[in-house]
């Protein structure tokens, strides 16, 4: 039996509770600084869970891992403490808000050897699956591009009524919720970004003055969220501080040379992906996501006619399934078996790292007139390792 901690006991904490796998893994301990969270603590995993408010406590339980499911702001000095101390770690995505924090985590993972996994669950999403399926077998071609739309229509709710509506504690959501993209084009494309431009701006919500006086400490997305309220400018209580953009477009190239757009926008009235691969045989693009329940189907043409048609040479209809589509469940198997025995995973720390520093040049390049920005390179030493382990 592993013995689990959770650092953070917030919005993705129910996560965790995926952990409780009879003869497999127990939680057995949680961190958190807020009453709330100490709370929902012993809610989440049982009256038996030692709760602490400083996760350095946490060394005294004895534990095999622990997940780091803080903001993403906190993220780095917890991952870097339990790698020192020995302990598995499971970072939930992005992996840092910083490429120098990344680069440090990695660094101390293989420095110490200890084991580090990040939550990158789309990875797991069975319609992506079945699209790199499908890349692999070849219905396309070689993969020239790869475009992402994503859609975020709770943006106003999720996004700009708490601290992810601050740079300080996201760089800016190109980064915060970019990464989970980013992340699945390089993984579709086969590469990673080396250089970038973007563009875009806060366009909407910057101008809607109904503002907290006070900071949403202790509340959580669950506690405002209403989905009748339409359009965004009726939106009440939005951040003190709101300096990240609602409306951000990159453009990359990738290593292998491969080409790639990405464009988020926090103001649409659906919420949904949109991935669109181009190969030099065809192209495949999904229409629904299949997460949380949602319908998805991918369509792969790979045969010319002239004009526009709704009808595909292959279309390839995707279960429904829960809770992120039943990636959160595979996501976190995956992290117990790794735990415990190590080998390859479908996510990569490297990939993570790469994820968070194309984002970073990214919101450089927009925040600077859309000029041109290279993505630094991870340490080669650092990256022998992970793929010595992988």
């Amino acid at each position: 039996m592993l013995r689990i901690g959770v650092v953070g006991v917030g919005q993705r904490a129910r996560m965790a509770t995926l952990a409780n796998q009879a003869g497999v893994a127990e939680v057995v301990a949680c961190a958190d600084t807020d009453p709330r969270g100490r709370a929902d603590a012993r809610e989440l995993f049982g009256p038996a869970v030692v709760v602490r408010e400083r996760y350095e406590d946490l060394v005294k339980d004895d534990l095999d891992a622990v997940f780091v499911l803080t903001p993403d702001h906190l993220h780095a000095r917890p991952a870097r403490y339990f790698l020192e101390a020995g302990v598995a770690v499971f970072v939930d995505k992005p992996l840092a808000i910083s490429l120098a924090d990344c680069d440090e985590v990695l660094a101390t993972a293989a420095r110490t050897g200890s084991r580090l996994y990040v939550g990158h669950n789309l990875r797991h999403l069975p319609m992506l699956r079945r699209m790199r399926e499908l890349i692999d077998e070849g219905a396309i071609g070689r993969v020239k591009s790869v475009w992402c739309r994503h859609f975020v229509g709770h943006g106003g709710d999720f996004y700009f009524k708490d601290w992810h509506a601050e740079r300080a504690k996201t760089t800016g959501l190109l980064l915060q919720k970019g990464a989970h993209d980013i992340d699945v084009i390089h993984w579709l494309a086969g590469g990673y970004s080396r250089d970038v431009v973007a563009m875009g701006g806060l366009t909407v919500y910057g101008d809607n003055p109904h503002r907290r006086a006070d900071d949403p400490d202790g509340r959580r997305m669950g506690d405002w969220y209403d989905p009748a309220v339409w359009p965004p400018s009726r939106l009440r209580d939005l951040h003190l501080v709101i300096d990240v953009e609602d409306l951000s477009m990159m453009l990359t190239r990738l290593d292998n040379g491969v080409f790639t757009s990405y464009q988020q926008c926090h103001f649409t009235p659906d919420y949904w992906r949109n991935y669109t691969v181009i190969g030099d045989e065809g192209r495949l693009e999904n229409f629904g996501d299949g997460l949380d329940g949602d319908d998805a189907t991918i369509n792969v043409w790979n045969r010319r006619r002239s004009g526009y048609r709704r009808d595909a040479d292959l279309a390839v209809p995707i279960a429904r399934q829960d809770l992120h589509g039943g990636a959160d469940q595979a996501l976190v198997a995956e992290f117990l078996r790794f735990a415990a025995d190590g080998g390859p995973t479908d996510t990569s720390p490297v990939a993570a790292r790469e994820a968070v520093a194309a984002a970073a040049a990214a919101t450089t390049s927009l925040r600077s007139g859309a000029t041109p920005v290279a993505v630094p390179v991870l340490d080669p030493a650092v990256a022998r390792h992970f793929e010595a382990v992988s």
